[in-house]
């Protein structure tokens, strides 16, 4: 005997045919409704939402990707999410999100190359508004050459890329790109350093291939030949962008017995284990030796002497990154953004 088409098991989920029954219309015009693509009479629905309420009806996301319509969510991808850098950008993207009426997801790739390729594309089959990859990019031809695929793979979705605190990938690629002046940052505070006396400048925290850490190179040698300096390579020495490895480098440098009267730290994280080795070496900050960082984070205003950085605009570089990634059609020709920083001094290149 065939079930009486009317009748549902209790664990069953309602359909979109479910729907168009309760609201007395078309399975076409409940997903209009769902979609948001074609106008739909006021009054239609409404009957269409009430029935959806009724029957507790839940949208499939996979139907509705089928069906053309992306998944109203932001994603939002970075190396670490317990990087204070990623929280700070990461509160501007979900505040903007919000304010749009979209959800945020977080994915991280913990400094994989492959995993954020993994990353965009899974949000590219899942039909994501946008995909705001966060972060300094590798200098490398084969990955920029898979980010331009994804790229055009998002806009032909119509979905969008947003590069944020990385370099754009070409000319012609459908990318939306929020940059800070990540290199005159760095020639800033050289500059400030080089002012201030300090002839032998350690940079501690230098990563090959990273786009992030070559502008700040970039920066911190023109800086030099601009005030007519000789930088000693020995000086810069390779690592990581973490507390750790200042602490280990800073030690390092001491033991070495390496002549320098200031250190430019990568990040804020390595300038709070370079003052930490100083501290437990007897060097006096900054009467003996001056230290600043990058990023202006709130680690920055809690270390003793307080750091002095350069800062960076994160959660406007968010906001940014999310309002012209949704507004791309009114915002054709601001595409590419370039936020300013500046250099805050405080205590730990200040002498009294």
């Amino acid at each position: 005997m065939g079930r009486n088409a009317g009748a549902r098991s209790p664990h069953e989920a309602s359909t979109v045919r479910d729907v168009a029954a309760r609201a007395g219309v078309s399975a076409s015009t409940v997903s209009r409704v769902l979609g948001g693509t074609y106008p739909v009479a006021k009054d239609t629905r409404a009957r269409v939402l009430r029935a959806m309420r009724e029957l507790d009806y839940v949208v499939n996301a996979h139907a509705r990707a089928l069906g053309g319509s992306t998944s109203k969510t932001v994603a939002f991808v970075v190396d670490d999410v317990t990087g204070p850098f990623y929280a700070h950008i990461a509160r501007g993207v979900e505040q903007q999100a919000s304010a749009e009426g979209r959800l945020c997801m977080l994915c991280t790739t913990h400094g994989d190359p492959q995993r954020v390729l993994a990353v965009v594309e899974a949000m590219r089959e899942q039909r994501a508004d946008a995909v705001i990859v966060v972060g300094g990019a590798w200098e490398d031809k084969a990955y920029q050459n898979r980010m331009t695929h994804f790229a055009n793979a998002l806009d032909r979705a119509g979905s969008r890329l947003v590069l944020v605190g990385r370099p754009p990938l070409g000319t012609g690629v459908p990318a939306t790109v929020v940059e800070y002046d990540n290199e005159g940052g760095a020639f800033a505070m050289t500059s400030h350093l080089l002012s201030a006396g300090h002839q032998r400048i350690a940079y501690l925290g230098r990563v090959p291939g990273l786009s992030t850490s070559s502008q700040r190179i970039s920066g911190f040698t023109r800086a030099h030949a601009m005030l007519g300096v000789d930088l000693d390579p020995a000086l810069v020495i390779d690592g990581t962008f973490t507390r750790s490895y200042g602490y280990r480098a800073a030690r390092e440098l001491l033991a070495t017995g390496a002549d320098f009267s200031a250190v430019f730290a990568a990040t804020d994280m390595v300038a709070a284990g370079v003052l930490q080795a100083l501290r437990e070496g007897g060097v006096r900050v900054p009467d003996d030796v001056a230290v600043a960082g990058y990023d202006d984070i709130p680690v920055a205003i809690d270390v003793h002497p307080t750091l002095t950085t350069v800062r960076i605009p994160h959660e406007e570089l968010g906001r940014t990154a999310v309002r012209l990634a949704l507004h791309r059609d009114e915002y054709p020709d601001s595409q590419h953004q370039m936020l300013g920083t500046h250099i805050v001094v405080r205590d730990s290149t200040r002498h009294s």
